[in-house]
């Protein structure tokens, strides 16, 4: 009979590359730092080459994995009452659509649960900015994966211009309150700023123009934004200064490569995952006395 051990896949041995919580202490932001003087091409934490990459990749999404069936399995035996919110934010093309889809396809689709946030709906305009996102909040052993967030009110909001600053600055403040509520009922928040450089933006704008399989996600205003780079540079300067807290940390990932930013990711969420400390839940049942009674259920031969 197969027994699954108690322990963990183990993380890529032979590759050069910092433990999970390294990883996570390396790229926390901590406010004061400067966000504009991250390198985007970067690679902190690990010193390998892109194949060794995407080895360490591979058995990372094994440790992910495992990490996340304890994590659902405890809340649905035990009533653990514990889940993870991953948001993700950055430029347009920073990767945050392609690192969404690359951490869900590590994990069991029974324990995500995915949310967009675009432009607000009619319906999510009439109520309080935060409704839409009370709404998508993950269950206790789920992970829950926000690509932009609650942060679009107050980033899109201040560079398009869509209301005075009173009404967005007001929300630093409701948004920290907000995610302290969040730790404190016990939904660890992970919040990750990719960020990119100028010339790999447009590198990847230019993708989206001439390849016939992009051209869906280009948005003129895309190009637009591109104007005010130093603006925008500012605004996530203020996000990450005023909203980067012991319970909701912010993590400054480099993006320019986009493997590089998987992986540190990936690590960040083990990290987290890590800190519970969860074995795998007992059943109350006689595990002897149950396989001789599956043993005595075999059908007869005729």
């Amino acid at each position: 009979m197969k027994i699954r051990p108690a322990e963990v896949p183990p993380l890529a041995a032979n590759v050069p590359q910092a433990a999970p919580s390294e990883v996570a202490d390396l790229l926390r932001f901590a406010p004061g730092n400067s966000f504009a003087a991250v390198d985007p091409e970067a690679t902190p934490g690990f010193s390998g080459s892109k194949a060794d990459g995407k080895v360490a990749q591979s058995l990372d999404n094994a440790v992910l994995s495992d990490l996340q069936e304890r994590l659902f399995a405890n809340a649905a035996v035990n009533g653990l009452q514990h889940s993870v919110l991953l948001i993700i934010q950055g430029r347009d093309s920073a990767g945050k659509g392609g690192l969404v889809k690359h951490v869900v396809s590590a994990l069991s689709p029974h324990g995500v649960e995915v949310a967009a946030f675009g432009v607000p709906t009619a319906e999510e305009a009439a109520h309080y900015f935060l409704w839409r996102v009370y709404r998508r909040l993950p269950r206790w052993g789920n992970i829950g994966v926000f690509d932009r967030s609650h942060y679009e009110d107050i980033l899109a909001v201040r560079m398009h211009g869509l209301a005075p600053q009173k009404v967005w600055a007001e929300r630093y403040d409701v948004i920290n309150e907000f995610e302290e509520g969040l730790h404190e009922s016990g939904i660890r928040v992970v919040k990750v700023m990719l960020t990119i450089s100028p010339e790999e933006q447009e590198e990847r704008l230019r993708d989206r123009l001439v390849r016939a399989d992009k051209q869906w996600k280009h948005s003129a205003s895309d190009i637009s934004d591109r104007a005010a780079w130093g603006d925008y540079t500012t605004a996530f300067q203020d996000v990450l200064d005023r909203t980067s807290r012991v319970g909701a940390p912010w993590f400054v990932v480099p993006a320019n490569r986009k493997w590089y930013s998987r992986w540190a990711v990936t690590r960040i969420l083990i990290n987290e995952l890590q800190q519970l400390g969860l074995e795998w839940p007992q059943g109350d049942f006689d595990p002897a006395a149950e396989l001789a009674r599956l043993e005595a259920s075999r059908p007869k031969k005729s």
